[in-house]
């Protein structure tokens, strides 16, 4: 057997080379396809990405971070934050804190800066400042309504809430989601 290849054998191994290399390449190309794909369908359907506007989450949330927030399955929940379409009379989505949820009691002591949820008062060391009665506050019912939350900013002396009636009583179906990861910026990166 002769230890010089011949030409036929050295083009065989140039092109089975080359079918190598292309394959790899499409299988590659392949799944960062699909990779863009899935990532596409989780944040259509299950994450967005929002950008908090403004000072009513101080000091929890800052103006400019990015946040993630899962709509999947979402129920809301006391102490979540939350991601909401608009207002009573806003055009533009909201970020707040679930205060009470439909079926729960709840009051709002101005004087002792006390927020009571069925009888209890809450422990807020999220809260900034005093909560304040805020110019046109809306009339808040005893009971949250089936359907509905009371949502406030953690800023509490710069949020416009529902306390206001601009804002109101938020329908749940109204609510994107809640967020969950804070994406930027990169020095709070981490859970919310």
């Amino acid at each position: 057997m002769s230890e010089k290849k011949g030409t036929a054998d050295l083009a065989a191994e140039e092109k089975e080379g080359g079918s190598v290399l292309a394959r790899f390449l499409y299988d590659w190309l392949g799944a960062i396809a699909l990779s863009v794909v899935v990532i596409l369908l989780l944040m259509t359907f299950f994450v967005r990405q929002v950008t908090v506007n403004g000072h009513s989450m101080d000091d929890t949330l800052d103006h400019r971070d990015r946040l993630l927030v899962s709509s999947f399955m979402y129920q809301p929940s006391n102490g979540d934050i939350v991601v909401i379409t608009h207002g009573e009379s806003l055009n533009e989505p909201i970020i707040k804190r679930v205060i009470a949820v439909g079926g729960q009691h709840l009051q709002i002591d101005y004087a002792a800066n006390q927020v009571i949820v069925d009888g209890k008062v809450l422990n807020e060391s999220y809260a900034k400042g005093r909560t304040i009665a805020l110019a046109h506050p809306t009339e808040i019912p005893d009971v949250i309504p089936e359907g509905y939350v009371f949502v406030m900013g953690d800023n509490r002396e710069d949020s416009l809430d529902s306390r206001s009636v601009k804002v109101g009583l938020i329908p749940v179906e109204n609510i994107i989601g809640k967020a969950f990861w804070r994406i930027q910026p990169f020095d709070a990166f981490g859970s919310l």
